[in-house]
């Protein structure tokens, strides 16, 4: 489909970078965009200009926050003797949503996947062994999706910290095999954190 305007096409080309969002979704989306009043898209742009240049990644658990610790690691009331480890930000959420989860968090930005070119290297591994190395963290929750790249994961981060005085657990597989964890809904999510296992090298 040829498109009469270069502008048009530029704006196209960037929606549909996004995930899920193919070229007809991206049009339709930029089509009513043009039909909305020029305040409200400059707002848009706004929010997303601001979002990259005052959203940063929480020093300590790599989760997102507006400033150098998230609210998660700031709270006295939170267990940070107990760390889960998760994939990705929206675990996180996912995991808070079910309300059944009151320690702290790590999250590994993704997990190993050679096939993609992911290794060790890419993910938040070595500052897990750190933050476990300083010492005060008596549990860590493996909360990988239950995938063949989230077990690989598994596996390593555990063979990481064996030398450590640490319980080293992983959620109850009620999470269906190769689901995302935070496609997995609540309840199931929440019995999964409370029904913890000690991880078992297979």
């Amino acid at each position: 489909m040829e498109i009469p305007s270069l502008y048009l096409e530029r704006a196209v080309s960037q929606f549909a970078g996004l995930p899920g969002i193919g070229r007809k979704t991206a049009m339709r989306l930029v089509l009513h965009l043009l039909k909305r009043e020029r305040t409200d898209v400059d707002a848009f742009a706004d929010s997303l200009k601001a979002l990259m240049a005052n959203v940063h990644y929480c020093r300590i658990c790599h989760n997102i926050c507006d400033g150098d610790i998230c609210g998660i690691c700031a709270t006295p009331s939170r267990d940070h003797s107990t760390v889960c480890v998760v994939e990705s930000i929206q675990d996180v959420m996912a995991i808070e949503a079910t309300q059944q989860f009151s320690g702290v968090y790590h999250v590994l930005g993704g997990v190993i996947s050679p096939m993609d070119g992911i290794g060790p290297q890419d993910l938040e591994i070595t500052s897990l062994v750190e933050r476990i190395a300083k010492g005060g963290i008596k549990e860590v929750i493996l909360a990988l999706s239950p995938t063949m790249e989230g077990d690989t994961t598994d596996f390593y981060i555990y063979r990481k910290l064996a030398d450590y005085k640490v319980t080293i657990t992983t959620i109850a597989r009620g999470v269906a095999q190769n689901d995302l964890l935070h496609y997995t809904d609540e309840v199931t999510l929440g019995r999964s954190i409370l029904d913890r296992k000690p991880f078992i090298l297979k």
